[in-house]
């Protein structure tokens, strides 16, 4: 079972870069009130890395790079269920998982592989392994890494393709394993 969230955090973080069009003060503030997980077991908000602003050729990254070893469990970052599962040449293995009110879209890709049985329409509880980090699509094979991303769902067919905002201030639980 996840651990309670931490009573010291501030009510709502400031979120540190400008938001991208259709993303709302009350976006943020419902994604802070999911008190989102690092989803990457072990590895403690305060060991992760804010490289959602690092530029990629014209373009802002818009995701944060977890590095860990390969076959590490990933996580789910909060309760979800799963929507999409499939591999693609820029993120390979990927998740896209929404949060149970189906306002945030979590994804999560460059992995080695998916957790056994894991299935499209499963629910997930935050904690509960989902996959394992890995290299595929356009990782690195020298630099294991999950790539996880958030976004607003979108609206549609391409609801895994709203606009993305920066998960780093809205970790507020370490990675654990349930």
């Amino acid at each position: 079972m996840p651990r309670p969230a931490r009573r010291d955090l501030p009510a709502t973080p400031r979120h540190p870069e400008p938001l991208q069009p259709g993303i709302t003060d009350d976006d943020l503030d419902a994604l802070w009130a999911r008190q989102l997980m690092v989803p990457v077991h072990g590895m403690a908000v305060a060991d992760v890395t804010n490289t959602y602003p690092a530029r990629r050729g014209r373009r802002i990254h818009g995701a944060l790079d977890l590095l860990a070893p390969k076959g590490t469990p990933v996580v789910a970052a909060d309760d979800s269920v799963i929507g999409r599962m499939y591999t693609s040449a820029l993120g390979g293995i990927v998740i896209y998982a929404f949060d149970p009110a189906g306002r945030f879209v979590y994804y999560y890709a460059h992995l080695d592989r998916y957790r056994r049985g894991l299935a499209v329409g499963d629910r997930v509880s935050k904690g509960e392994v989902i996959g394992y980090v890995g290299t595929t699509g356009n990782a690195a094979r020298t630099l294991p890494h999950l790539h996880f991303q958030v976004m607003t769902r979108g609206r549609g067919r391409s609801w895994w393709d709203g606009p993305y905002l920066n998960p780093y201030p809205y970790l507020a639980l370490d990675g654990d394993r349930r």
